[in-house]
């Protein structure tokens, strides 16, 4: 493994770059990015957090952990948003090492299941994922995919 896990929190010179980054990759303004961050670093609890895979100073995947990631069920929280890993390290598992990572993280702060959303139909089953329903995005006109993850009993 060429590369490592860090947590925004444990690296908040990371901010800028981070937000930055994720914004390119989603298209999701900035400034939304950029005050999760903040809110994250300001230790208001354990969600917000953000999650990067980091090659030197290179960002080459990341996550988030959100309350809601834009859709209409408000009762499954919190989700793991933003899932992104650069083209060139796809099919490496830099993906499940993040998820597991921030699985893994958010356990140790209290928090057992996490939601996600995706159009993936198979990719989150090989980390661990279920799906769980169908639910509807902000202004999308078609349903989405949810999967939850649930510790090992």
């Amino acid at each position: 493994m060429d590369y490592k896990i860090i947590r925004l929190t444990d690296h908040p010179d990371q901010k800028e770059q981070a937000a930055q980054w994720f914004h390119e990759k989603w298209g999701i303004p900035l400034k939304t990015y950029t005050q999760s961050m903040e809110e994250c670093l300001s230790d208001s609890g354990a969600v917000p957090q953000w999650y990067l895979a980091m090659e030197e100073e290179r960002i080459i995947g990341g996550l988030g952990v959100v309350e809601n990631d834009f859709h209409d069920r408000k009762d499954l929280a919190p989700n793991i948003c933003a899932v992104y890993t650069e083209e060139d390290k796809r099919c490496q598992g830099v993906a499940g090492v993040l998820l597991e990572y921030a699985c893994a993280d958010m356990k140790e702060k209290g928090i057992d299941s996490l939601y996600l959303i995706t159009d993936h139909s198979s990719f989150y089953e090989r980390y661990g994922w279920e799906f769980l329903c169908m639910v509807q995005g902000d202004g999308e006109p078609d349903l989405t995919r949810m999967y939850v993850h649930k510790p090992k009993v």
